[in-house]
């Protein structure tokens, strides 16, 4: 779907809206307007035509926006500059992070954006541009700051499904300790990393604006970029902290296995402590000696005698071990 905005140029008041594309190509030439055209699920050659056709995109900027690419970039040509910014969603159901591609062309008069799923910073902004133009779309780079601003927002509803995964699975570790989470810990820590590989490229694209490395952006609009910046500082802090909560959680998890391990160990140990005296005195009248007290006794006081003795033995094995607090 093609969608297109007019708006005057003094006040940023919408003029107009879903104009034809060669009604475009006047408006192009107008000097007295601004404009948004949003390209999205739309085909390649459709895409084409916009991009290359109408505007004549540099056509490395163009391939960039036909080929997805997981990494955010900035690149400056003649009279616009072209950015690739993803927006992010988080799937409690599978777990995992997924990401949508947005492809924006900043000029001074046009602001062009291009994606092939339907994105909620795009749909916001268009309703902030129904309910009052003026404080949008003064100018293409206010438009971008405003769509860039709710991109971002979109981020803490994943962050906090993420968040919500973390806490679960450490509620799972201390309720109970004995279940396998190491599936679960392998899986958080990868989307944890996966959100790390496409906030930090955008952390640095939206420096260089923040920074006034672009004059397409306006000096008292750096301010609102900065702000920008801060977000997604904010971000890849909390990316970093639930980066920590995932190794805490896997090392509470180890924790418990080894004191799982380590009670096994003191319960085999003590068991084959106490059965040291039987061992000993069936070895020792195990022995092939024809002179032995009990041989000249019957065979009851044989055997009481025998366990008499282990037991006694037994006990006092106990008593110590209980005195010292080792069972």
């Amino acid at each position: 779907m093609i969608r297109s905005f007019v708006f005057s140029q003094t006040q940023g008041k919408l003029i107009s809206q879903d104009i034809s594309l060669d009604l475009l190509n006047v408006v192009l030439r107008d000097e007295g307007v601004q404009f948004w055209v949003d390209v999205g699920e739309v085909s390649d050659d459709e895409a084409k035509q916009i991009l290359d056709g109408i505007f004549h995109f540099h056509p490395l900027a163009v391939e960039d926006c036909l080929a997805p690419t997981d990494r955010s970039k900035v690149d400056e040509y003649d009279n616009y500059v072209f950015m690739v910014i993803h927006a992010v969603d988080y799937s409690k159901e599978t777990g995992s992070f997924a990401t949508h591609e947005l492809n924006v062309f900043i000029g001074k008069e046009y602001l062009v954006t291009f994606h092939r799923e339907p994105l909620r910073c795009v749909n916001a902004t268009i309703d902030r541009i129904m309910k009052n133009a003026p404080t949008v779309a003064r100018a293409p780079d206010r438009l971008s700051y405003t769509l860039l601003d709710f991109l971002l927002e979109g981020y803490d509803p994943a962050l906090e499904e993420l968040s919500s995964d973390i806490a679960e699975l450490e509620g799972k570790v201390l309720d109970h300790p004995s279940s396998d989470i190491l599936g679960a810990v392998r899986r958080l820590k990868k989307e944890v990393q996966k959100l790390h590989q496409i906030v930090r490229p955008q952390r640095d694209v939206i420096a260089r604006f923040a920074h006034g490395e672009f004059k397409i952006v306006r000096a008292h609009m750096l301010p609102y970029y900065r702000d920008l910046n801060d977000q997604l500082v904010r971000i890849s802090s909390l990316a970093e902290n639930y980066r920590d909560s995932i190794t805490n959680v896997l090392q509470m998890h180890l924790n418990f296995q080894q004191m799982q391990v380590n009670k096994v160990i003191k319960v085999l140990t003590v068991l084959a402590t106490l059965s040291v005296p039987i061992l000993a005195v069936t070895s020792y009248y195990g022995m092939n000696i024809q002179h032995w007290p009990t041989l000249n006794h019957s065979m009851t006081f044989s055997y009481t005698w025998i366990w008499g003795i282990t037991v006694v033995m037994t006990a006092f094995l106990y008593w110590l071990l209980k005195r010292k607090g080792w069972w």
